[in-house]
């Protein structure tokens, strides 16, 4: 047998070699029968019976040739001298056998595990200095007022909004860091929030979380079933909290939730069958809402014997409902006008609740939520009621240019970067506003406006490095004539970064 073969070798040709020895051994032996004449056969004595023995499942080496022998569970096992090179190997590669997750015990290649392989897909932990400087304390909750000056930057109109969520958050985190020892408990002040589409739900509780450096987390609504069926459960959303923490259990249990198209989730009106996407995910939500302990999956959004578990008190997490609505609208219309007169003759009311009344959401009540279909045992867990107004021109005007992330200035640093100063005139300004009333979609529009009516700036104006300036004029935008193009030194650079309808050209080419 050829060298190469002796290595392919499988274990029933080494069991046989070890049974071939030890008949050879007791053949040899002093007073050992003669096996060629036959006359050990009729002498009526059974034939001796062969000794099984160990072998190591690595090298193969049986128990007598080795120092020991160690076995493990499932029929494995391993020689002492196998097991220090494992052990060497661990040692010289660097790797933390305790990190490493539990797995069967089966046949490893040990020399062929890099540690750069394994801490490629391992995050790095955070020390424990770390995670105290990442402690919320009251300390870092700033008073209503000056959240509301922080929302101020970033949200344009919506006052009463803002303010109802300073107070509120503020509220909530002096609950969750006031001392109990005189039998006060506070409840939680939840939030839902009302109000049509693009008209900033979603924005201004990105805001919030960002400003108070808290952990956030956004789930969906449309994707939640009742548990049991297809879709997520109730507790993907404290995973996605968990998740956004580092997994952070004392980080998490001081973050918020936001829960986006809660009016998705409303019990649906004449319907005979189990409604496990309406009125059961309301009422699955209702102890999560509330305050309890829920054993949440780690590092996946659904629960199964593979996936470690951990334990979230959710009793200090603020939860954020927004919704907006649809056809509330025609609820509250007819809440409102239960006196006016009907038939032929009766006239409805034109003011405060009538047709023509824009804002008809903020008069939105308890009531008239029960009626779209939300279970009352839902709404009582969600006290504060935040009715957002609806976007007007002035307002999508001064969202364009006002605050700190306003879409003109993104535009402005873009074609800074080519060393070109661009400038909107008000008239254009105003023409975008009126673009995106008419599609109805609130902020959401002026984006998609802009991205129309710039791609032609943006392809063009690098082309030729002589301009230094454009200016987006209401004739451009109408396609009743162009742009104002100013070429390199023919004006003087503003002193302010911006340059959203400041100043006035030299020379226009």
């Amino acid at each position: 047998m050829s060298e190469f073969d002796n290595n392919k070798r499988t274990d029933d040709d080494v069991d046989t070699d070890i049974l071939d020895a030890v008949d050879e051994e007791k053949k040899d032996a002093p007073g050992a029968p003669e096996s060629g004449n036959g006359s050990g056969s009729g002498s009526g004595e059974e034939p001796p019976k062969r000794r099984t023995e160990r072998y190591c499942s690595m090298c193969h080496r049986p128990e007598s040739k080795t120092s020991g022998m160690m076995q493990l569970p499932g029929g494995f096992n391993i020689c002492t001298d196998c097991m220090q090179k494992s052990f060497d190997s661990f040692n010289q590669s660097g790797l933390d056998i305790n990190s490493l997750p539990k797995i069967p015990i089966g046949r490893i290649e040990l020399g062929r595990i890099r540690p750069e392989q394994v801490q490629q897909g391992m995050k790095k932990k955070k020390t424990e200095a770390e995670k105290q400087a990442e402690r919320l304390t009251m300390k870092d909750i700033p008073r209503p007022h000056r959240i509301k000056a922080m929302l101020d930057e970033y949200v344009v109109g919506q006052e009463r909004a803002k303010k109802a969520m300073s107070v509120a958050v503020y509220n909530h985190y002096k609950r969750v860091f006031c001392e109990k020892k005189d039998g006060i408990e506070i409840e939680k002040s939840n939030m839902l929030m009302i109000g049509p589409t693009g008209s900033g739900k979603t924005y201004l509780v990105k805001t919030l979380a960002k400003l108070l450096k808290v952990p956030l987390a956004i789930a969906d609504a449309t994707s939640l079933t009742e548990a049991g069926y297809i879709g997520d459960d109730i507790e993907s959303v404290l995973s996605k909290l968990l998740a956004a923490s580092d997994n952070d259990v004392d980080r998490a249990e001081h973050g918020i939730v936001y829960i986006d198209e809660i009016d998705k989730i409303a019990k649906k009106q004449n319907m005979t069958s189990r409604d496990v996407s309406g009125e059961s995910v309301q009422q699955e939500l209702l102890k999560m809402l509330e305050g309890t302990r829920m054993e949440i999956p780690v590092g996946a959004t659904s629960k199964n014997p593979m996936v470690p578990t951990t334990v979230i008190d959710t009793s200090n997490i603020l939860f954020i409902c927004g919704g907006a609505f649809p056809e509330m609208e025609n609820i509250i219309r007819e809440r409102l006008n239960k006196a006016s007169a009907i038939g032929f003759a009766g006239e409805l009311k034109t003011g405060e609740g009538g047709a023509d009344d824009p804002d008809i959401l903020m008069k939105a009540t308890m009531d008239d939520l029960r009626k779209f279909g939300m279970i009352p045992e839902f709404l009582g867990r969600l006290p504060v009621l935040v009715t957002l107004e609806n976007l007007t021109r002035d307002s999508l005007v001064r969202i364009l240019k006002e605050p700190k992330n306003a879409i003109l200035k993104q535009y402005v640093k873009l074609l800074a970067m080519d060393e070109v100063d661009l400038r909107f005139e008000e008239g254009a300004l105003e023409l975008i506003a009126e673009k995106a009333m008419e599609k109805k979609t609130g902020a959401r529009a002026l984006r998609a406006i802009l991205e129309e009516y710039m791609l032609d700036i943006m392809y063009e104006i690098p082309k030729d490095d002589n301009i230094g300036r454009v200016t987006i004029t209401r004739e451009y935008l109408e396609k009743k004539g162009g742009p104002k193009i100013e070429l390199r030194g023919q004006f003087a650079l503003p002193d302010n970064a911006a340059g959203i309808g400041e100043g006035t050209p030299k020379e226009t080419v």
